[in-house]
């Protein structure tokens, strides 16, 4: 099956955010310059570049977010080892999230698998980055979602849940090479959304900004996003707006 298989990003210090992403976020190699949690989750691959990571609001990429079972437990990690984590909120009823940034500037959301005050009790593997981090998001944005999700389907990606966040400017919508499909077929619906962030795959989020007339490319050899490649044994891949490309 198709799955979103490596995020490139290019940064000024390779060897030293590998380790940062290893060392404290607990992801190991993968092969061929990637790492990551596991085989059905995207890989993160890291390129040098020539000048430092200058995030604008425009960007067409946004962040990644790992989901754990236990956010408290990986934001108080996270400050053990160092990271300047914020502490967990509930944003609206979107998800129970906390936020920090890598070394070079990188945003990373923490994502609970449940909402506030709705865990169950679980045996979690404390050693584990909030019992058990996977990366769960890759985030990229767009001014026109009509633009792009026809090829997004096209390509056999199944939506999984749209989230209106319309006081802040934006709608979220969320798609992953799977054949599952959510609990409730009203796309809308609010238990689709901590359902979509307990899966074991990545999933692609696309962050449709209304206001936004186009999306913003780093400079060449600058740092930033990088790529989107798929590994796909079916049709060729290719989306030059949101730099997405087959294996």
């Amino acid at each position: 099956m198709t799955k979103l298989d490596t995020l490139r990003l290019r940064v000024r210090d390779v060897a030293a955010l590998k380790r940062f992403y290893c060392d404290v976020l607990g992801m190991s190699d993968q092969g061929d310059g990637r790492i990551g949690y596991s085989a059905a989750e995207t890989a993160l691959q890291f390129v040098e570049a020539g000048t430092p990571y200058a995030p604008q609001p425009s960007d067409l990429y946004w962040k990644i977010a790992l989901s754990v079972p236990n956010i408290e437990l990986a934001c108080a990690q996270l400050r053990a080892r160092g990271g300047p984590v914020t502490g967990p909120q509930q944003f609206r009823d979107v998800g129970y999230l906390a936020k920090f940034t890598d070394p070079e500037g990188f945003v990373i959301e923490l994502i609970d698998h449940w909402f506030e005050g709705n865990r169950p009790d679980l045996e979690l593997d404390e050693s584990r980055l909030g019992g058990g981090a996977h990366l769960s998001l890759v985030t990229l944005r767009t001014g026109d979602i009509d633009a792009i999700e026809p090829d997004i389907l096209s390509w056999g990606m199944t939506p999984l849940s749209v989230q209106s966040v319309e006081p802040f400017g934006f709608t979220l919508y969320f798609y992953a090479f799977t054949k599952e499909q959510p609990p409730n077929p009203d796309l809308s619906a609010i238990e689709n959304r901590t359902w979509t962030y307990q899966r074991p795959y990545t999933v692609l989020e696309i962050q449709h900004v209304s206001a936004l007339e186009r999306e913003s490319l780093p400079e060449v050899g600058a740092a930033g996003y990088g790529g989107l490649r798929l590994g796909s044994a079916g049709a060729p891949v290719h989306s030059k707006r949101l730099m997405i490309t087959a294996g």
